[in-house]
């Protein structure tokens, strides 16, 4: 496929049909699988991957579409230095032209060429209206020097829109699919020590509550555990 053009009349329609896609895919990890596919085909690269933000704990090497981009991600995710770092820290575009020459973080840079990798386009996946909240990163990768022009960078941005709103529903959907799962197994719990131990709805929540509280475990792992053994934690 030839890379896109931003000014183009099909445009709008490519990634219309895109939105499509990421809204029938099943889950976060088919949502990034179809971006970063969709990456290859839509722009000048070899390579992309996408590294998502996660609460409390390093970002997630969320997919990738070569095991170099694994490398290039770990590279900066291990020492907390290279472009990936600042886009998450500071939800801006990095490009790079060329890895021989560029000399904003020389070291990895050095690695990355020997990786074969010489251009770099790395997007933030940005979500928000008055408070803009940083999903994740888009990482596009070519072997071959100054792969990445303005068309390129304009088609990026927008694929990195459709991508960070996609992503954020379907976490949302996921989260919200959890806790419906977790009030239900927690309901089967209640059932159980109800009837074993002839005590109110009150009384059983509060039994799990007071063991997921004593264990460290979640409440709904506690519950699961009655369920599937008939018998509280030690």
């Amino acid at each position: 496929m030839t890379p896109l053009d931003p000014a183009s009349a099909d445009v709008a329609e490519t990634f219309a049909r895109l939105a499509l896609e990421l809204h029938d895919a099943d889950g976060v990890g088919e949502t990034i699988d179809a971006v970063v596919q969709f990456a290859l085909q839509a722009l000048n690269c070899s390579y992309a991957g996408v590294a998502l933000n996660t609460r409390g704990s390093r970002p997630q090497v969320a997919a990738v579409t070569d095991p170099v981009v694994a490398d290039v991600y770990d590279l900066q995710l291990s020492t907390s230095v290279g472009p990936l770092v600042t886009v998450l820290r500071e939800h801006t575009t990095v490009l790079i032209r060329d890895t021989f020459t560029d000399d904003r973080w020389p070291q990895w840079a050095a690695k990355v060429a020997a990786l074969g990798v010489r251009s770099v386009l790395d997007v933030p996946l940005l979500i928000g209206g008055g408070t803009t909240r940083s999903v994740g990163v888009l990482g596009l990768y070519s072997p071959g020097p100054n792969a990445f022009g303005e068309d390129g960078e304009a088609i990026a941005h927008i694929l990195g829109r459709h991508a960070a709103v996609a992503v954020a529903s379907a976490r949302h959907d996921e989260t919200m699919t959890s806790a419906v799962d977790a009030r239900k197994l927690v309901g089967q719990a209640m059932g159980i020590l109800m009837e074993r131990f002839d005590v109110d709805d009150d009384r059983a929540f509060a039994i799990l509550k007071r063991y997921s509280q004593d264990t460290n475990t979640k409440l709904r792992d506690v519950a699961q555990q009655l369920i599937d053994t008939r018998k509280l934690p030690h």
